[in-house]
């Protein structure tokens, strides 16, 4: 057994940060670069807290994916400092609870003994300290950051700590809103200790020799770059449609556009609002190749929907979301689908 050090800089690190929270931008299909305008900003776009409603501004949101499995939680105080920058504090959390850990499940007497059976969680963390203030040089430009602390535990298996910042801008432009994203811009680490004694009985049938106590995972940075427009159709029906594109380098990925060097995975998102009091949402993202039983290759997408009630200052917003298609790709499946209900919550006052 080893109890070295390791680097690694995989795919999908520090995952559960491009989730995505508030139910309108997960109705829109994660499209939010250019048009975040709430509490939420401080994860989407911290530029975008330069918008704030409202004096004080919150924001709670809780998702339930894979049929409930996984927890995802949101929630952010944001709040103008003066007329020209703002802030914004964030916390998510998004773990798996009450895994069973049977490695006990059978005694010394060669019996099952299910009260050896111990339950732990694997969850995540991460705390957003957002700031946002207008240029000086370029009108109607927005500028902001957030920094990130991370914090990811495996029951008492391993835990991890770290650190990261985002840096943002939105701009506006003859009825066109443009939006930067620039996330784990100094790239983000995160490093782990593991508890190698937990797994020392297990290691020493297997012969497993690979574990260390510790290591470092480096999230690379990710650009999103978003546009959109707004349209008004009557003086009370108008609607915001908007397109985000997502730019990685960490490798080839099952997306629109992929190489060694380049991924970008495109997003479309739509909201059409009724005297900015009710509103009908939906976005496309999650576009992937997959590759059917009879070795053809298909493509499929996400189909987001939202809706969503304004009224002083309260904001109630629903989105659903399809996780994950379950349909298999011969002519003899059915059509049964994992979906994933989110429901979020904003209230702004003075």
């Amino acid at each position: 057994m080893q109890a070295n050090a390791q680097v690694q800089a995989p795919k999908y690190s520090n995952e559960f940060l491009n989730i995505g929270v508030g139910g309108r931008a997960l109705g829109m299909g994660n499209v939010q670069s250019a048009v975040v305008n709430d509490a939420t900003a401080g994860f989407w776009n911290p530029a975008g807290l330069l918008q704030l409603p409202k004096k004080h501004n919150v924001a709670l949101m809780h998702s339930e994916l894979f049929a409930g499995i996984v927890k995802n939680d949101f929630a952010t105080y944001a709040a103008p400092l003066d007329s020209s920058s703002a802030f914004a504090v964030s916390v998510i959390r998004t773990g798996v609870d009450d895994i069973a850990d049977t490695r006990n499940l059978v005694n010394e007497y060669g019996y099952i003994n299910y009260d050896n059976i111990r339950l732990f969680s694997v969850s995540d963390y991460a705390l957003l300290l957002s700031y946002a203030r207008k240029s000086n040089l370029i009108k109607g430009l927005r500028l902001g950051g957030s920094a990130k602390v991370i914090y990811r535990n495996v029951g008492q298996f391993a835990n991890a700590y770290g650190f990261g910042l985002d840096i943002g801008a939105q701009l506006e432009r003859q009825g066109w809103q443009f939006g930067l994203m620039a996330k784990d811009i100094t790239t983000t680490f995160n490093a782990w200790v593991h508890n190698p004694d937990e797994f020392r009985e297990v290691a020493a049938i297997t012969g497993d020799t690979l574990l260390v106590k510790s290591s470092v995972e480096i999230t690379l940075p990710r650009l999103i770059m978003g546009l959109a427009r707004r349209i008004q159709f009557t003086d009370k029906v108008g609607a915001l449609v908007a397109m985000d594109l997502d730019f990685t380098f960490d490798g080839q990925r099952n997306v629109l556009v992929g190489s060694d060097v380049l991924s970008i995975d495109p997003h479309l998102g739509m909201e059409v609002n009724y005297n900015h009091l009710v509103f009908v949402r939906a976005g496309l993202n999650n576009v992937q190749q997959v590759r059917n039983f009879d070795y053809t290759q298909s493509w499929k997408f996400q189909p987001n929907f939202g809706v969503g009630i304004a009224s002083n200052g309260l904001n109630l917003d629903l989105a659903l979301t399809r996780i994950a298609d379950t349909t298999p790709t011969n002519n003899f499946s059915s059509n049964a689908r994992l979906s994933s209900v989110i429901v979020s919550l904003g209230y702004s006052f003075d």
